[in-house]
Formats: structure tokens, C-alpha cells, sequence
């Protein structure tokens, strides 16, 4: 087996620390608009609280939002916000730990859901009636599938 870099050792690091950071808000139960480990979140409050140990402060304030905004013909901003705050990775990579997953419901509508891939084939979000959880990303999920992300580098 080929010995890794440093870089790579760094990089194997960077997204097992992600890992064991998203695994730590399983059981958080799902609250709209929460973002805090063991009390309360939405997708995106899981993705900003992940955010705010792996990276640092947030980016942005996020404004107030309806459960339905992206069934309102609100525009795409899930993803224009991925874009502008994680590093964009091709749709035909390879799915890594610690990869944010963006979905999109149906193809005709903004997408609204996101995730962090434990691994290949497994992800941790947060969803409506439930609380957060690790699942299989099955295919059902692979097909809905918008956009792949890698956080940024911790800022000090």
C-alpha cells in the first residue's frame, strides 16, 4: 500500500474530524430553523453547527424561512449559498467523509435538504419528525442529489 502525503494524511484528518463532529448531533431532535447540538435542528441548522466547530464563525446571518420556501417558488438559494460559502466538488466524484450532500426534492424545484456523508454510502442529517440520524445513502437519495461541497479550512 503506497504511503500517503502529508497533505493527504491531513486531508484524511480534516474529514474524520467532520465526521466525528456530525456524529456527535445524532439524537439532536429536528426543530425548524434550531441550530443547537442535543436541544434542536433543521438540516441547516446541523450544517451550520458542524459549520461553526469545523470551521468557525458562520458566514452569514441566515434570515427566517417557512418550512415550505422552496415549494413557494423561492429561488435556489440552498445551493447559491453552498457555492458562495463551501468549496464546490464535481456531481461525478467520488462521495467522501465529511462531503456536504445538497438534495433537490424534485428536479422543477429549488433544492432544500442537506447532509455530511460518513462515507460512501452513509449520511447524517437532520429531517422533519425525526431526530438527527446516520442513514444508507440509498438510491432513492443518490437521484436527488444537487450539489457535493467540502468545507473550508478552520478559520482562526
Amino acid at each position: 500500500m503506497p504511503r500517503m502525503s502529508k497533505a493527504e494524511r491531513e486531508e484524511a484528518a480534516r474529514r474524520e474530524e467532520i465526521v466525528r463532529l456530525a456524529r456527535e448531533w445524532i439524537g439532536t431532535p429536528y426543530q425548524h430553523q434550531a441550530s443547537l447540538k442535543g436541544v434542536g435542528a433543521d438540516c441547516l441548522g446541523f450544517l451550520r453547527g458542524v459549520w461553526r466547530e469545523a470551521v468557525g464563525e458562520e458566514p452569514e446571518a441566515i434570515p427566517a424561512y417557512s418550512p415550505a420556501w422552496a415549494e413557494l417558488g423561492a429561488p435556489d438559494q440552498f445551493i447559491v449559498g453552498a457555492f458562495r460559502h463551501l468549496l464546490a466538488r464535481p456531481m461525478d466524484a467520488e462521495i467522501r467523509p465529511g462531503t456536504v450532500l445538497i438534495f433537490r426534492w424534485r428536479a422543477h424545484l429549488p433544492a432544500k435538504h442537506c447532509a455530511i456523508a460518513t462515507g460512501p454510502e452513509t449520511f447524517v442529517h437532520a429531517h422533519d419528525g425525526a431526530s438527527v440520524a446516520e442513514v444508507a445513502l440509498l438510491p432513492i437519495w443518490r437521484r436527488k442529489l444537487a450539489g457535493l461541497f467540502d468545507f473550508p479550512a478552520r478559520r482562526e
